[in-house]
């Protein structure tokens, strides 16, 4: 399957390598800390690999910047005035509820709520709020085959175009009720896999993103920052461990060789972990790749939830009574 993707030949190069991006994300690092930004920047820091990505945007086609354009424009809603008057709250669950029916009304795969925990900000940035409701949009699965074209980049683009207006829109109406609330659709100002995680969206994959049960990884992220009183979700086990350490699929369909079939220890954490100089320099030469997205087993529309069943009943098998 490898040879219908592009060779990790590049016509580009830096005269002098930055600072390994492994060693900014603390590739063998024992003890824990922030992030730090390294690609997408928000203007906090002084990127490393700034000028890889000003490369990235002036070489991208004209109908994918102007997509990115536009979505940036438009988050200048991300936050707004509150209500003079104030809803209260008496029933947390049930407001957990409303919110979640209105972000899937508004077209949302999946959503979940978490305590706002560091690990999803960047070192050096802040963020006061007491909780995150996360939302994951799906995108189109037969688009998103024809990774490293124009035509998945503008798939991929309009769906964190799509999943930003629903932040948007849910935290506007958060807003609304009183209560202070921020949408964030930009991975430069926000981690949100880490949220993902443990909102029970999914799980890390080997591929260094969030596996859920019925999209696999072929969604894109948004949250909204919030302090309305809500029922927090738990994290979910629906076996992708069990799945990756045995499968090999988007290690050997990785044109970069930047995947692993090992966890590794980042900033004191062992987990999945992508090699970034490996797998950044094919990303900007395939307008954003997602290869390992899409060439993953779980990603396969209708097959998650029976995956899910099927790895966890194994391990049910293995395990001593």
């Amino acid at each position: 399957m490898t040879n219908r993707f592009p060779a990790p030949d590049y016509h580009f190069s830096y005269r002098k390598a930055p600072v390994s991006g492994n060693t900014i994300n603390g590739l063998g690092e024992t003890s824990q800390r922030r992030a730090r930004q390294v690609f997408h920047g928000s203007g906090a820091r002084k990127l490393e690999w700034s000028a890889l990505e000003t490369f990235f945007g002036l070489t991208m086609p004209l109908q994918i910047y102007i997509r990115n354009a536009l979505n940036r424009w438009e988050l200048r809603k991300a936050d707004g005035p509150l209500a003079r008057n104030r809803t209260p709250v008496p029933d947390s669950a049930k407001m957990s509820e409303q919110l979640k029916s209105i972000a899937r009304d508004a077209g949302a795969g999946a959503v979940g709520i978490t305590p706002m925990t560091e690990d999803a900000l960047y070192e050096g940035q802040t963020a006061d709020y007491q909780s995150a409701i996360v939302i994951a949009l799906p995108q189109d699965y037969e688009t998103m085959r024809a990774v490293t074209t124009v035509k998945a980049a503008a798939e991929t683009v309009d769906t964190y175009r799509d999943v930003s207006r629903i932040v948007m829109a849910l935290a506007a109406h958060i807003r609304s009720l009183g209560w202070r609330a921020r949408a964030y659709g930009e991975s430069s100002d926000l981690l949100h896999i880490p949220l993902a995680i443990n909102a029970g969206i999914g799980q890390l994959g080997k591929h260094g993103s969030v596996i859920g049960t019925e999209f696999g990884s072929n969604f894109r992220l948004a949250s909204v920052l919030t302090d309305i009183p809500l029922t927090m979700d738990s994290e979910v086990d629906i076996g992708v461990d069990d799945l990756c350490l045995g499968c090999q699929r988007c290690t050997i369909d990785c044109p970069a060789d930047a995947i692993s079939d090992q966890q590794h220890l980042v900033r004191g954490k062992k987990k999945w972990y992508v090699d970034f100089d490996r797998c950044v320099m094919y990303f900007v030469k395939t307008l954003g790749c997602g290869i390992c997205i899409e060439v993953c087993p779980w990603s396969r529309p209708g097959r998650g939830p029976s995956l899910s069943q099927t790895l966890l009943a194994k391990r049910a098998k293995r395990l001593p009574i």
